[in-house]
């Protein structure tokens, strides 16, 4: 049982790294910057998994099965506007759905399944379904929870008006969106893409992570933009709550 935990954890580290995720929170990221969006983007992806491992929701998933790749395109519609059109200041909170990212999270889960999150299911047989989910959520949300963190700081510098950052964002902006539409169109067509998940979602998140530290570590050597970006963080975190 020890031995499957932690696969099930694995998988749900490798899962975080899928590009479906990498877009959303992206996308979350780029209309209201919070540190917090890839943990709660985790936490609500992990609990429609784990509901499903343990055998509940197998009919609602069924009926959301084709909500994944139109929130796919969605997000890579919201992406390009922001790209095309970036926003001078750091963007006002808002409540729209799509800015949820726990309900982001569960409807992703339910309508976009990859080979990592089947195979975590397939395991529920081997290991209490609950503590598997909870496994799998934690490997997911410690990936997702980065990624989400980073994202909202290089979309903060950005807004303040750091150049490297400002660059970065456009520059991912549109590889997410290109990731997004892919995903989304081979979905509908019906094209088999699990067998390309692994390398095209470790390429893009080796990408996304390398850009967004880089970004940090020419932060780091100016901390009056640093200073800006960190009370900006959290002035949007406390107004978010």
């Amino acid at each position: 049982m020890n031995s499957t935990l932690v696969v099930a954890f694995a998988l749900g580290v490798r899962h975080g790294t899928d590009p479906d995720h990498l877009t959303a929170i992206d996308g979350l990221a780029r209309i209201r910057p919070r540190p917090t969006n890839g943990l709660l983007f985790a936490v609500g992806h992990g609990f429609v998994v784990t509901m499903l491992a343990a055998g509940v929701g197998h009919v609602i998933a069924g009926r959301l099965s084709f909500v994944g790749p139109w929130l796919l395109i969605v997000i890579g519609l919201v992406n390009l506007w922001k790209v095309l059109r970036p926003s001078p200041t750091i963007p006002a909170v808002k409540r729209p759905v799509v800015a949820q990212p726990f309900l982001l999270g569960m409807l992703l889960a339910a309508g976009f399944e990859t080979a990592s999150q089947l195979s975590a299911l397939i395991l529920a047989d081997q290991a209490n379904p609950w503590l598997l989910g909870g496994a799998f959520s934690g490997g997911m949300a410690l990936v997702d929870g980065f990624d989400g963190y980073l994202a909202a700081s290089t979309l903060t510098l950005a807004a303040i008006g750091q150049q490297r950052a400002r660059a970065a964002s456009r520059l991912l902006g549109f590889l997410v969106v290109v990731f997004s539409f892919g995903l989304g169109g081979a979905e509908l067509l019906g094209l088999e893409m699990n067998r390309f998940a692994l390398p095209l979602g470790l390429l893009l998140f080796a990408i996304v992570i390398g850009v967004r530290v880089w970004v940090r570590s020419y932060d780091s050597s100016q901390p009056s933009l640093r200073k800006a970006a960190i009370s900006s963080v959290k002035r949007i975190s406390v107004r978010s709550t």
